[in-house]
C-alpha cells in the first residue's frame, strides 16, 4: 500500500489518485473536486481526469490535438519535475479533446512544445473525462516532484485551482496565480507507481537538452 499525502487515494499500489480541493491560494472549491489518477501504461504514464465539465470557456477554436495557449481555457494539468535542475514536464489537457505538451528547463523556459499526445475526452452532462498516454521519453529524468491545476472560467470569474496550493501565511498583497512556483510541488517517483525497480528508459529529447537555468 502506499503512504497516504493530502489529496492521494492509496487504494493500490500501481495506481495514485490526487483530488484538487483548494484554490491556488488554499482556499477550498465550490465544487466536487478534480480527480487525476496516474497508472502503468504501455510505453508510458496513464493519466485519467474525472472534472466537473463547467464550459466555461467554450471549446477552444480548433480540432482535437495539440493547441497552443491550452491554458485559456478549460484545462487540467499536472506537472513533473526534477527539482534538482528544474527540468520539468508540462501537460494539459481539455475536456474538447485539446491538448499541450511543455518540456521546459528552468521556470518558464519552454524547449519544446505541442508534441504529440495520445489522448482522448469524453463530455456526459456536467461532467468529462480524459486519458491520456505520457509517453516516457516526455519526463526528464530524475523526476522527484509534482503538482496539478485546474483552470475555469472567463473574465473575473476565472478559478485557478491546485493540487498544492501557495500557503495562505505565503501570500503577499496583489499575488496572482503561478503554476510554475515549483518550491510548492511536492514530493513524486515515477517508481511510486512502476515499482522501485523500474528504471526510467533514457530520452532522446533531454538528453539533446543541455542548458539550464540554474
Amino acid at each position: 500500500m502506499l503512504d497516504a499525502t493530502p489529496g492521494m487515494s492509496n487504494a493500490i499500489s500501481a495506481e495514485m489518485e490526487y483530488s484538487i480541493y483548494h484554490t491556488w491560494d488554499s482556499l477550498p472549491v465550490n465544487h466536487d473536486p478534480v480527480k487525476i489518477r496516474f497508472s502503468p501504461g504501455e510505453g508510458g504514464l496513464r493519466m485519467q481526469v474525472e472534472a466537473p465539465f463547467f464550459n466555461d470557456p467554450t471549446a477552444p477554436p480548433g480540432p482535437p490535438g495539440p493547441f497552443p495557449g491550452l491554458w485559456d481555457f478549460e484545462v487540467v494539468e499536472s506537472f513533473f519535475l526534477n527539482s534538482l535542475n528544474e527540468k520539468y514536464l508540462e501537460v494539459e489537457v481539455c475536456p474538447h479533446g485539446q491538448h499541450l505538451i511543455l518540456l521546459l528547463s528552468g521556470k518558464h523556459n519552454a524547449f519544446a512544445q505541442q508534441l504529440p499526445l495520445e489522448f482522448n475526452a469524453t463530455i456526459s452532462g456536467d461532467k468529462w473525462t480524459g486519458e491520456a498516454l505520457l509517453p516516457w521519453r516526455y519526463f526528464p529524468p530524475g523526476v522527484d516532484k509534482m503538482n496539478s491545476y485546474a483552470i475555469h472560467g472567463s473574465g473575473a470569474s476565472r478559478v485557478y485551482e491546485a493540487l498544492y496550493p501557495v500557503p495562505r501565511e505565503d501570500l503577499v498583497p496583489g499575488q496572482g496565480p503561478d503554476f510554475h512556483r515549483l518550491e510548492y510541488f511536492q514530493p513524486f517517483t515515477l517508481q511510486s507507481i512502476m515499482g522501485d525497480e523500474w528504471v526510467q528508459p533514457e530520452s532522446d529529447l533531454w538528453q539533446g537538452h543541455k542548458q539550464t537555468n540554474n
